[in-house]
């Protein structure tokens, strides 16, 4: 199947064999938004928040789902990570909190799908605590900005 590497022969899934690949060090950042209204976003910035400290709570979020990672995405490997930083940033200009993981790992295989999901949970987690009040917010722009390390080198995205 032209280059997809989690099918076999018959078009099958399947979890890719990596006992061939070397063990390097290999990394990878992830960013992402969410969106929200200027109230809901002062909520956040001033600590009024129902929920709790918002930022706080997402970034654990974040990082317990790096963790867990290939519990919840099917053909992922599960991984020791050496390094998971979810940062979460405030943005009044725009009304959004900004959010950016880096992931590290000495293995076989990378950790692109690790730092998108810390992104995905922390961003989940942010509309979760913030729902009550804002239920048009909007998680936006997650994706890959960098990876390096393995047989495929480096990749920078915007």
């Amino acid at each position: 199947m032209s280059g997809l590497t989690h099918f076999d022969a018959k078009g099958d899934a399947h979890m890719v064999d990596v006992t061939g690949k070397d063990v390097t060090s290999r990394t990878a950042t992830a960013k992402g938004a969410v969106l929200m209204a200027p109230e809901t976003l002062a909520l956040v910035t001033e600590g009024r928040a129902r929920k709790g400290d918002v930022l706080a709570v997402a970034r654990l979020a974040g990082i317990m789902a790096a963790k867990k990672t290939a519990e919840i995405i099917p053909l992922c490997h599960p991984l020791a990570l050496s390094k998971v930083t979810v940062d979460l940033s405030a943005d009044p200009k725009t009304s959004r909190v900004e959010i950016e993981a880096t992931v590290k790992v000495t293995g076989r295989t990378g950790v692109e799908m690790e730092a998108l999901t810390a992104v995905s949970a922390a961003a989940l987690t942010v509309y979760d605590m913030l729902k009550a009040v804002d239920k048009a917010m909007r998680l936006t722009d997650i994706r890959l900005v960098h990876k390096a390390g393995g047989r495929s080198g480096e990749f920078t995205g915007a």
